[in-house]
């Protein structure tokens, strides 16, 4: 601030804008490590923190940290396998945003913020993840059906044997099946005879023959 003397024909003067600046990154074709070709975008938040710096220094200081910031996109990205662009996008960005402000130092700018945008995968790659994935959730839901199967079973079974050692549970669950019967629409109703009842019959008639 202040007044300031310019020379003609000596010194000159530039004005610099210190507010921060967007710079939206064009989508990158990257190979990543494990040989998967993918185009990934993102945008750069920086500011220039030394005007003199941005002038002296460099020739255009926004026109090289936006070239760097694509090199820096590439290289970070095929440094890393698949699985990790995708579940680590957060880190992926403070770790670029560390390199550039780092680089871009000696030119005056100071770098804010990086977030990775979208990372588009080819069309092949999206179908066979997608048909992964159903499979994963057909097996899963096998799986679960196959518990509750086993758990019914095993209902069924304790209470196969609850019954069988008390004749009344037997007999009231012979009512309640009858019960049943009757209350549907059905014409004929066929009542079987007790197997107690058919036991002591054949036993009388064997003693009787004697």
């Amino acid at each position: 601030t202040g007044i300031f003397f310019i020379l003609p024909c000596i010194d000159a003067y530039a004005r610099v804008d210190l507010r921060t600046r967007t710079y939206d990154i064009p989508p990158q074709e990257v190979l990543t490590k494990d040989s998967v070709t993918v185009s990934v975008d993102a945008v750069v938040y920086y500011r220039v923190s030394n005007a003199t710096v941005s002038i002296a220094n460099v020739e255009n200081a926004h026109h090289s940290t936006r070239l760097l910031a694509q090199t820096t996109l590439r290289n970070i990205m095929g440094q890393r396998p698949l699985h990790e662009i995708l579940s680590e996008r957060e880190s992926i960005s403070q770790h670029m945003k560390a390199l550039l402000d780092e680089a871009t130092d000696s030119w005056g700018i100071n770098v804010e913020r990086v977030e990775i945008k979208d990372v588009r995968l080819p069309i092949q790659l999206q179908r066979a993840m997608a048909a992964e994935a159903e499979a994963a959730r057909e097996a899963r839901a096998k799986v679960i059906a196959a518990e509750g199967e086993q758990k019914a079973s095993r209902a069924l079974r304790e209470a196969s044997e609850v019954i069988g050692d008390s004749p009344a549970a037997l007999q009231l669950r012979y009512l309640q099946t009858v019960t049943k019967l009757c209350t549907a629409k059905n014409s004929t109703i066929i009542y079987p005879v007790p197997l107690d009842m058919m036991v002591n019959k054949l036993m009388k008639n064997s003693i009787g023959r004697h």
